[in-house]
């Protein structure tokens, strides 16, 4: 690709992002899209658009961006949760990096590698390859090579003082959260499974017993899981038919006086709309307040067992309960309105073939991904594009055709194939038997993030070159030599990747467009309904490996094409701003996990680091630099063993609060009057919602 389709590419994505951020700082000022870019303020009761007309919501303007920015990290804190300041300061980790990468590798390593061959010119730059500005430019066995080595080993020690930083930072904001929020009921709850059957009692009895004996001064109460599927498949048809009605009633659909009771409503007697969808509700409540009735009996060998302080629920799910360790299996508990019932109820058999089938179907997808990225490579390679089409070429001649097929169009195309992979991974993750949807989105994004490198990078990088076999990574010594081939090879690609996803991904995210043609659709063909309205959730698990696979592209590609560091530093601030809006306007947190996805970061970040080094290690041999390749192979170690050191420094303390926490807050609530609503109200947390009185008839107005 040369200089000037990357500049084509640019243009085509600044005029889309200028033209979103225009169209949003006008239409978010209407009081129609209130729904589309403030939900979360309709929910908090904070949203005070006027109806009045005034000249200024016709005009675009920036005052979002101070509102974004004004909220410091002890507001997002207390009042969005630790997982909300989590993503924004993957952003902030982002941004220093990248911007001290930006300095060494435009100011320094970029020259060295334009003038790395022989003095250029640079009167003629729209015309030089982007090639020209990368490290293959620089002759084999020339001593600017050592440049690199030292920014390469500089670059690492900057992004492991932040890290470390990072997670310090992170680690004591998450005991902090701790002790400012209120109690909760995760907080006092485990989760026991492998309950063993005993002859003459039930699920119920035995839990009580057990616990009753051996956690006697902390064992509160608990609550058994019960089969509840056919009763969830009459709740939802009931949901659904309570919203058909209270629509009928409001008149926000067209109201019928009659209709015909039989098949698709053109046979049988004609009766009242409005009275026969009235009946039909009030027989599938009577037929749920008979299966709950009957519910009593379908115990499943699980329960949520509750304490009367944090420390004893701590002790609880750290300790083996039972002598047989396939028994009394406990775990700390999710947060009541994250927990995922359907698994309950699963065998160990059925979980485990679940698990393999999940395993095949992933790696399937990874393959099968293949074909689209081999299809983009094509478009990027006109050479190749004019062997398969070959009527085309003359088309393809044209210098405008070759600036916007190179430099915008494949970039494109792969970003559509990709956004129909993260349902398809939340999809994969629900079906692993996971008990709550934050285990189910943190494993999705764990899949989303393994796919996006293999996918997005590995098999980018190796379907463009001639080096692509699959026996390559069979013999481990060539793996440094063939990525040093062929990751230089494929900077133009991802540079464009970076503008077309990042940049233009970004301003379509504030710009929110599918919800506003659905809010559009909706005053179009029928009225509002408050009730149905919903805020949507927090998308970490598509967000995080997309933030995550761009700091791989930089970190990689730092010495090696310095040119996309300065696209990736705007991208990072862009996402900055813009997720800080969408956290206090947009989004609300369905669950808590307590910044369970930072140690992702952590790890995501450290394999970029060592990507970079194994790339290094085989560049420096391949450009005649044994001595460099040589010394290259310490520093993978290092950071090998400082992300060790890391684990065992932060870690556990992502994976439970320490004692002198839990027994300091007990303490403080000890001391607190309201903790006795607060017990009474645990009693219940955790039953089931399919087993709770329906009362949607009682709701309906008449």
């Amino acid at each position: 690709m040369i200089l000037s389709a990357l500049l084509t590419s640019v243009g085509i994505n600044l005029g889309l992002c200028f033209l979103f951020f225009t169209l949003y700082s006008i239409l978010r000022k209407q009081p129609g899209n209130v729904t589309v870019y403030g939900p979360r303020l309709i929910q908090e009761g904070k949203s005070q658009q006027s109806d009045v007309f005034n000249l200024d919501r016709l005009l675009p303007t920036a005052g979002w961006v101070k509102r974004a920015l004004e909220p410091t990290n002890d507001e997002i804190l207390s009042n969005l949760g630790l997982d909300a300041l989590v993503l924004t300061r993957v952003f902030v980790f982002s941004i220093r990096v990248f911007s001290f990468a930006s300095v060494v590798g435009i100011f320094i390593l970029l020259p060295v590698n334009y003038m790395g061959t022989e003095f250029q010119e640079f009167f003629d730059l729209p015309k030089k390859s982007l090639d020209s500005f990368s490290i293959s430019n620089v002759n084999d066995g020339s001593n600017k090579l050592w440049i690199h080595f030292c920014a390469i080993y500089i670059f690492t020690a900057v992004v492991c003082s932040l890290l470390y930083y990072e997670h310090k930072y992170i680690s004591l904001k998450r005991i902090a959260h701790l002790y400012s929020s209120k109690p909760q009921p995760q907080e006092f709850t485990v989760l026991v499974s492998g309950v063993p059957i005993v002859s003459g009692n039930s699920i119920s009895e035995t839990v009580e017993s057990f616990f009753r004996e051996y956690h006697s001064s902390t064992y509160l109460s608990h609550v058994v899981v019960h089969r509840t599927d056919k009763l969830k498949v009459l709740m939802n048809d009931a949901e659904k038919l309570y919203k058909k009605l209270t629509r009928v009633k409001s008149g926000s659909l067209t109201r019928q006086d009659s209709k015909r009771d039989g098949f698709l409503g053109m046979f049988g007697k004609r009766v009242d709309v409005v009275g026969h969808y009235e009946k039909k509700l009030e027989k599938l409540e009577d037929d749920m307040r008979l299966k709950q009735s009957l519910l009593a009996g379908e115990e499943v060998p699980a329960a949520f067992v509750s304490f009367k302080t944090r420390h004893g629920a701590a002790i609880a799910s750290n300790i083996q309960q039972g002598i047989d360790p396939t028994q009394w299996l406990t775990e700390t508990a999710p947060e009541p309105q994250d927990v995922h019932w359907p698994f309950f109820t699963a065998s160990f058999v059925r979980r485990w073939i679940s698990n393999v089938v999940v395993f095949v179907a992933f790696v399937a997808l990874l393959i099968l991904y293949i074909v689209p990225v081999v299809l983009v490579q094509g478009l990027a390679n006109l050479h190749q594009l004019e062997t398969w089409f070959p009527f085309l070429k003359s088309i393809l001649n044209m210098k405008i055709v070759i600036q916007v097929i190179t430099g915008y169009l494949p970039s494109l195309i792969f970003q559509l194939f990709l956004f129909i992979v993260p349902p398809i991974m939340i999809l994969l993750s629900s079906m692993q038997g996971f008990v709550s949807r934050s285990r189910i989105e943190k494993s999705a994004c764990i899949k989303l993030l393994v796919f996006t490198v293999w996918n997005s990078f590995f098999a980018n990088v190796l379907s463009g070159s001639a080096l692509y076999r699959v026996n390559v990574f069979l013999e481990p010594k060539n793996i440094p030599r063939v990525l040093a081939a062929a990751v230089p090879a494929q900077a133009s690609f991802f540079i464009s990747y970076v503008v077309t996803s990042g940049w233009t991904g970004l301003s379509s995210e504030i710009f929110r467009l599918v919800p506003l043609l659905w809010s559009f659709m909706t005053k179009l063909f029928c009225k509002e309904d408050d009730k149905e309205f919903e805020v949507p959730s927090t998308p970490f698990c598509a967000e995080i490996p997309r933030i995550l696979f761009f700091g791989l592209l930089g970190t990689t590609y730092f010495f090696l094409s310095p040119l996309i560091l300065p696209f990736l530093l705007v991208y990072y601030c862009l996402g900055y701003v813009i997720y800080r809006n969408q956290l206090l306007n947009v989004y609300a947190a369905k669950y808590e996990t307590g910044g369970k996805f930072w140690p992702i970061v952590h790890s995501s970040t450290i394999f970029s680091l060592v990507l970079m080094h194994i790339i290094a290690i085989g560049l420096f041999g391949l450009k005649e630099l044994p001595v460099a390749s040589s010394l290259t192979i310490p520093l993978p170690i290092l950071t090998l063993l400082f992300s060790v050191y890391c684990q065992r420094r932060f870690l556990p303390n992502f994976k439970s609060y320490p004692t002198e926490c839990l027994v300091n807050k007990d303490r403080a609530d000890a001391r607190d009057q309201n903790m006795s609503e607060f017990f009474s109200k645990l009693i219940v947390a955790y039953r089931d919602p399919a087993l709770s009185a329906s009362q949607y008839s009682r709701d309906i107005s008449p």
